[in-house]
């Protein structure tokens, strides 16, 4: 089978050696380093695949080459030939070199009277440019022929290495590798919101003669439109980021990078390529021609290509890109506080949108009080429009600030985490009776391993030099849920929020020594080898709480 192969492209190989021996004229002895180089590119070159797109990869300023032949003995045989560039601007032009039947064919033979041509004989063929383009667009060039010819293209790369597609067909009633564009391929803009843009589009001619094969892709950017998946595959490679097979996207399944987030729904296959640079979004959605991006952000410019894509060959056709420019975010509304009153703010953490509170002094001296209730929450304060404070809290932290009457303090407030966060808000005069208690030094649990036992445990926690009431909780729980059951505590929450069957106690103490200022309680009544959420409350003068840190606890197995 092998040897079949080899004799049925022998004689291509021939005639492709004749047809250029005979257009270059025998070489002289101060021609032959050039007569060795022109075959050496001639060797160096390769065949072009007929009807399937074939990849090129081109180095700086090193022009290479691809033939094919006409069958011959055809009238008016069709060809088309199509060059997408994946990245930079290219140089490509083709050649053609026309010859007489009855040569052709001596060369397909391999007659020995072509190899030995007379230096003085003039090749029986003639060699002409036909096409050249030089750019980064999709082009196709369409040619018809009635004579038997070898034609050559020839590719380069001026400004970088680089890599190109290229596709050959001579079967006009093969059909189209590439989908078809409408007349108009131009995307609209039919709406812009704050954080959406709404596109629409002419219906592909593919759309209607191949329902099933077709689908439509929508590529989102902030950088500059692509020309062709091609390009937009090795720009988003070139930022460090992988991509699956083809920007097609199939649903077909494959693996995702970690840089990447896949969102399938209503039929509409999405996929955030993440980078430092940015992000680029890939949207599938069938065969609509309207759609809305959604979760864009506003005041920003972004770039819109449409691609319609051929399932069946992953080959595929660019609409004319588009922009626009996302509406600038309306002012936040700022919320004004009053001395002595919380607040409960809640921030939304996708958004990392910033939650404004003002407060207009009525003394020199007040005091900002936040009790963090879930999350992670970034704290600005201005005073008068220059920074007094800016750091992320934790727990409950206290801001002790000095000026004038009637000076405006704005309080921005930002979620530092993906998810929702929520902290509690007071101002009020230094001087003032504090909403919140008196805290301890440390608000830790801990608990005395040497003393459990298989039905109690015994825990401690530090009080303070002002006497108030402290109750303790307990909650049944599993060990695969800690983590969550911690992670989603509201530390805010008091005892309020609680069953009552986890009720344990109340106490009151406090010492004026604060060395001595430390209680101890033994929990009875547990099941042997369960683990326990144990919490502590420490309530002030006003009835607000402050939720000690939670401990984990397991009794003992055996005893």
């Amino acid at each position: 089978l092998k040897m079949s192969w080899f004799w049925f492209y022998l004689p291509l190989h021939l005639l492709m050696v004749a047809c250029l021996c005979h257009s270059i004229k025998a070489p002289t002895t101060s021609s032959q380093q050039s007569f060795k180089t022109d075959l050496l590119n001639f060797y160096n070159s390769l065949i072009l695949a007929d009807g399937k797109e074939t990849t090129i990869h081109l180095l700086k300023d090193i022009p290479k080459r691809y033939y094919f032949v006409l069958e011959e003995g055809r009238a008016l045989a069709p060809f088309t030939i199509t060059v997408t560039p994946c990245d930079v601007p290219i140089e490509w032009s083709m050649l053609v070199q026309k010859a007489s039947a009855s040569f052709l064919g001596k060369a397909a033979r391999g007659d020995h009277e072509i190899q030995e041509v007379s230096k003085s004989q003039k090749a029986p063929s003639m060699v002409s440019t036909i096409f050249n383009y030089k750019g980064n667009s999709v082009e196709t060039y369409m040619g018809m022929s009635s004579h038997s010819a070898l034609y050559m293209l020839e590719f380069l790369s001026t400004e970088r290495d680089t890599h190109i597609t290229v596709y050959l067909t001579t079967n006009a009633t093969s059909g189209h590798l590439y989908p078809e564009l409408p007349m108009d391929p131009r995307i609209d803009v039919i709406g812009i919101g704050h954080t959406t843009v709404t596109l629409t589009w002419k219906h592909s001619p593919s759309v209607l003669q191949h329902r099933e094969n077709i689908q439509y892709c929508l590529l989102v950017n902030e950088k500059h439109n692509y020309k062709s998946l091609c390009a937009a595959e090795t720009a988003i490679r070139s930022s460090g980021m992988k991509l699956p097979p083809t920007l097609a996207l199939s649903l077909s399944p494959y693996l995702l990078e970690p840089q990447q987030v896949m969102i399938l729904s209503n039929s509409e296959l999405s996929i955030i390529n993440k980078a430092s640079s940015g992000e680029v979004r890939q949207i599938c959605m069938g065969i609509k021609n309207t759609y809305t991006v959604p979760n864009l952000s506003p005041s920003t410019q972004y770039y819109f290509d449409v691609f319609v894509v051929n399932l069946l060959t992953n080959a595929s056709a660019a609409y004319t890109g588009t922009f626009a420019r996302t509406l600038e975010e309306p002012e936040p509304k700022v919320m004004e506080l009053k001395d002595g009153k919380v607040i409960q703010v809640v921030l939304d953490g996708k958004k990392h949108k910033f939650y404004s509170l003002q407060y207009q002094a009525r003394h020199k001296k007040i005091q900002f009080t936040f009790q963090l209730c879930r999350g992670q929450v970034r704290v600005h304060i201005t005073k008068n429009g220059k920074t007094v404070a800016l750091e992320n809290i934790s727990g409950l932290r206290y801001f002790s600030l000095k000026g004038k009457l009637l000076d405006t303090y704005l309080v921005q407030l930002r979620s530092t985490e993906e998810s929702n966060s929520s902290v509690k808000v007071q101002v009020s005069p230094h001087f003032h009776k504090p909403l919140f208690p008196l805290l301890p030094e440390s608000l830790k649990i801990k608990s005395f391993s040497k003393l459990r036992t298989c039905n109690s445990v015994t825990i401690a926690w530090l009080g303070t030099q002002e006497e108030s009431k402290y109750c303790v909780y307990k909650k049944q729980i599993e060990e695969d849920q800690v983590w969550v059951e911690l992670r989603n505590m509201d530390r805010c929450s008091g005892p309020e929020s609680r069953h009552k069957s986890e009720k344990v106690l109340c106490k009151y103490f406090y010492d004026i020594n604060l060395q001595r200022a430390v209680t101890t309680e033994t929990i009875k009544g547990l099941d042997v080898g369960t683990l326990y959420l144990f919490d502590v409350y420490l309530f002030g003068p006003s009835g607000i709480s402050i939720r000690y840190h939670s401990k984990v606890v397991k009794t003992r197995k055996k005893c």
